[in-house]
């Protein structure tokens, strides 16, 4: 089985990403996570103009996120994110935000997502050669710590 695609972007805390205390806002963090889940998709074959082209899409079918501490105005924030798990149909992204100067974890993230095709919301089959990353859920979480993840750097 092959090693599952990663990334790792990284991003600056604006803002217009923080409440009036300077604190990241909830909702931000999933800003951060869909730059890195669109970097991921690339590395698994979803160029953006080739889905725009095709009218084939990653949605989002469910999102699960741990707040672990909070980032504030001015952090630097590694992204990590890596293909957990391919089914059928659907499949599941992990993500982890991490403070770049300390190494502190911020968030984790885990998100399911479906292929559709628009405009009419079919649901697709994943692609053949995503196969190979299927395999056994514990063999995977022995790797996830050893694969290598490619850098991305996203600039806002």
């Amino acid at each position: 089985m092959a090693v599952s695609p990663r990334i790792r972007t990284q991003v600056q805390v604006m803002f217009f990403d923080t409440d009036c205390g300077g604190v990241v806002s909830n909702i931000a963090y999933l800003r951060f996570i869909e730059i890195a889940r669109t970097l991921l998709a690339e590395e698994l074959g979803l160029a953006l103009t080739e889905m725009a082209e095709n009218q084939r899409y990653p949605v989002v079918v469910r999102t699960e996120i741990d707040y672990r501490r909070a980032a504030k105005l001015g952090d630097q924030l590694v992204i990590e994110g890596r293909l957990e798990r391919v089914e059928r149909v659907r499949f599941w992204c992990a993500f982890q935000i991490t403070r770049l100067k300390d190494n502190t974890l911020i968030a984790q993230c885990r998100q399911m997502l479906a292929l559709i095709e628009m405009p009419e919301g079919k649901l697709l089959r994943l692609p053949e050669h995503w196969e190979k990353y299927r395999g056994d859920d514990s063999a995977e979480l022995q790797r996830e710590s050893q694969a290598p993840t490619s850098d991305k750097k996203y600039t806002q």
